[in-house]
């Protein structure tokens, strides 16, 4: 590393970074792209559903260049008992045209986001792990690797979910528990004849599952299932300080949800490729309300802790991205007028506020703090199950009606009416 000093240094080479620098170079600018893995993607064990209409517009074409897996035109959400299951399983081939979202490994993914911002000019230097920013008079002027210095006039930071740059700048301090998840995953390889057979889906389409309840033992948070080409992703995400308090082993967990009734006959016979744990954000909302700059500097991606969970859709790699976005267009204007005030910066988050991200995150911003409620993992799940076990268990007997099943099943559940009530007012004002 010499004295030249770059137009912009982006630190993490994830979906939000290359996304960044890619940008970046498209408008003229001298960029690096840092990443600490063999190459971008190499550490990257996760994946998942990212719904891609905001990489349509960056990459034109991206779902038939990218390596993508399928495109998701099924959704199911369910609830796990012990030893029964209630799901609502949605469909719809609008999904696939335009395409809506995809499931992606994200090793591959990476990797070629890196090769398409190569192509554009962007200086990729992968095996390195920066240890700390360069700050002058509380300007960020670059960034330190060991003893190397490399300067920029900009630095964006889209290091990860514990983002140590953002913490060493102040920005942000060590992330209380109850902000994060821990999500362990498996990827189990099945074939592409036996992912259609099992998961009704035809070439290129694929199926997502959402799961609460018995899948993670009453530990907000849930399981998930999402078809690749010839294999599955599937695991659970535990929400950190209750894993804690509740003592359970997450890999424990991860078994007993692979390992139910409902859930073990779609992997049944499959090959075990991959295992991993990964630490993700589960309070979103509430952990972008960091201020997201400082002179010469900007935080994006999980580093500023862009993802949403409704119940529905856990998304993070579309709000990378648009956090990208919102960051490339402020680092452009300020290179355009010299200016790299923290003014200057703060042209960031008011474009990010504009955007889809900062609206839906807005939007949702309560959603967390419905889903700490522990009828969701618990009683629910059970008073449906009683209300469909009512409905459909023909035991010679007098049927009875729906109002005195479902009346049954709330006794049976232990839950109250009012708690009906007042969860339901109460998700409706969260999502």
């Amino acid at each position: 590393m010499d004295e030249e000093i770059f137009d912009v240094i982006v630190v993490g080479g994830g979906i939000a970074g290359a996304t960044c620098a890619y940008l970046l170079a498209q408008e003229g600018h001298s960029v690096v792209l840092i990443d600490r893995g063999s190459e971008p993607g190499s550490k990257n064990l996760s994946g998942g559903v990212f719904y891609c209409r905001v990489m349509e517009q960056i990459f034109p074409g991206f779902t038939e260049a990218a390596p993508i897996e399928r495109h998701i035109v099924r959704n199911t959400l369910g609830f796990l008992n012990q030893n029964s299951h209630v799901a609502i399983n949605y469909g719809d081939s609008r999904l696939g045209n335009p395409v809506n979202a995809v499931s992606v490994l994200r090793a591959p993914l990476d990797s070629w986001l890196a090769e398409q911002c190569e192509e554009a000019g962007v200086m990729v230097m992968p095996s390195i792990r920066v240890d700390s920013l360069i700050m002058e008079k509380d300007q960020c002027v670059g960034v330190r690797a060991g003893a190397e210095e490399l300067r920029a006039r900009i630095v964006v930071a889209a290091d990860g979910v514990n983002s140590f740059l953002a913490q060493g700048a102040r920005i942000r301090a060590k992330e209380p528990a109850q902000n994060l998840a821990l999500g362990v995953k498996s990827v189990i390889r099945l074939g592409e004849a036996s992912i259609n057979e099992r998961f009704h889906v035809s070439a290129k389409e694929g199926a997502a599952y959402a799961i609460v309840g018995d899948a993670t033992q009453g530990i907000p948070g849930g399981g998930f299932l999402y078809t690749n080409k010839d294999s599955v992703s599937i695991g659970v995400v535990l929400r950190l300080d209750a894993l804690a308090e509740n003592g359970l082993s997450s890999s424990d967990i991860h078994d007993h949800f692979l390992n139910h009734p409902a859930i073990r006959p779609l992997i049944a016979g499959g090959e075990l490729l991959e295992y991993g744990c990964h630490l993700t954000i589960e309070n979103g909302p509430h952990m972008m309300n960091h201020d997201l700059t400082r002179p010469g500097l900007m935080i994006i991606g999980d580093a500023a802790g862009f993802t949403l969970n409704t119940g529905f859709a856990i998304r993070g790699m579309d709000l990378a991205a648009g956090s990208a976005q919102a960051a490339a267009q402020a680092a452009h204007a300020a290179l355009l007028s010299g200016d790299y005030s923290r003014n200057a910066m703060d042209t960031y988050p008011a474009a990010l506020a504009a955007s889809f991200v900062g609206k839906d995150c807005a939007t949702y911003e309560k959603a967390p703090a419905f889903f700490e409620n522990p009828r969701l993992y618990s009683q629910y799940g059970q008073l449906l199950a009683e209300v469909f076990f009512g409905i459909y268990a023909m035991d010679g007997a007098p049927h009875r009606r729906i109002s005195t099943i479902v009346r049954d099943a709330l006794r049976l559940s232990g839950t109250k009416a009012t708690h009906i009530v007042r969860d339901a007012i109460a998700a409706l004002r969260s999502l």
